[in-house]
């Protein structure tokens, strides 16, 4: 079983930054097994993928709402989405996500589908106007 722990949401003016983590673990969880990801779901809204990303080829994506703005990163056993130049269109619950590497064909296409291993319990971020 993989455990992921969300942290680092909150509230922020429009203009302003904040970054997730994501903590995983897991007794046989190797991380640079999994690719990783990072969708969101505004109210009312269906979840879409923000940044999704393969250890296997080394590659990123990002939605075109968030490109220039969001950047991910690991480290170890930790994912990071890195916000800046928030919006209030960006207010959402965000998630993190894992899915065993093989069972991707690319990072893009997963952010599409969304169907993941694991799952954050989600962390809320709210810009303001």
């Amino acid at each position: 079983q993989v455990q992921l722990v969300e942290s680092g949401g909150g509230l922020v003016q429009a203009g302003g930054s904040l970054r997730l983590s994501c903590a995983a673990s897991g007794r046989t969880f190797t991380f640079s097994n999994y690719a990783m990801g990072w969708f969101r779901q505004a109210p009312g809204k269906e979840r879409e993928g923000v940044s999704c990303s393969s250890k296997r080829d080394g590659t990123t994506s990002y939605i075109n709402s968030v490109e220039g703005r969001f950047t991910v990163s690991r480290d170890k056993n930790t994912a990071y989405l890195q916000m800046n130049s928030l919006k209030p269109e960006d207010t959402a619950v965000y998630y993190c996500a894992v899915i065993a590497q093989w069972k991707i064909t690319t990072p893009q296409r997963w952010c599409i589908v969304g169907e993941s291993d694991y799952w954050g319990q989600g962390t809320q971020v709210t810009v303001s106007s």
